[in-house]
C-alpha cells in the first residue's frame, strides 16, 4: 500500500480504483521522479491515463481537491501560475525555485529554521507554522 492509500485509510477517505490510482501516481512521482517533482494537474493527468485512460481531467481535480481538504497532499502555487501537488509530510521542508527551469529544490535549513523563531519573538509573536519559497537562478560560472 503507498503513502497516500495509508493516509486515506487513517483519514477515513474512500478510495474508489480511479482515486486509488491517481494516490498511487501520486505517491510515486517523488520515488520516480526526486524531490523536484511536484506535478501539476496537467502532469498528474497525463500520468495517470497511461494506467487508466478513462480516468477524465475532472476526476484529477476533484481528487485533488479531496485529499488537499484531508490534509493527503500539499498544494502550492509557486509562481508560474500553475499548482502543484505534494504528498503531505510531517518532516518540514522550504523550497528554492529556479526561475529559468522551474526545478523545484527541497531543503532543511537549521539557521533559517532558527531565525523564523527568533523574528517572530521579537516582534512579539510564538510561531505556528510557516511556508518559506525562494525564487533564484543559477551563478553562471
Amino acid at each position: 500500500m503507498n503513502t497516500i492509500e495509508e493516509k486515506c485509510k487513517e483519514k477515513g477517505v474512500r478510495l474508489t480504483d480511479q482515486r486509488r490510482t491517481i494516490a498511487k501516481v501520486i505517491s510515486e512521482s517523488k520515488m520516480t521522479f526526486g524531490s523536484k517533482d511536484h506535478p501539476d494537474v496537467d502532469e498528474l493527468h497525463k500520468r495517470v491515463s497511461l494506467i487508466d485512460k478513462k480516468i477524465s481531467i475532472a476526476t484529477v481535480y476533484r481528487t485533488l481537491k479531496l485529499f488537499e481538504e484531508s490534509g493527503i497532499i500539499e498544494r502550492h502555487d509557486f509562481r508560474e501560475g500553475k499548482s502543484r501537488y505534494e504528498p503531505s509530510t510531517d518532516q518540514h521542508h522550504d523550497h528554492l525555485i529556479d526561475i529559468h527551469s522551474g526545478e523545484i529544490i527541497e531543503f532543511v535549513d537549521k539557521d533559517i529554521e532558527e531565525l523564523q523563531i527568533k523574528i517572530a519573538k521579537k516582534l512579539g509573536y510564538n510561531l505556528v507554522d510557516h511556508k518559506l519559497e525562494l525564487y533564484g537562478s543559477k551563478n553562471k560560472k
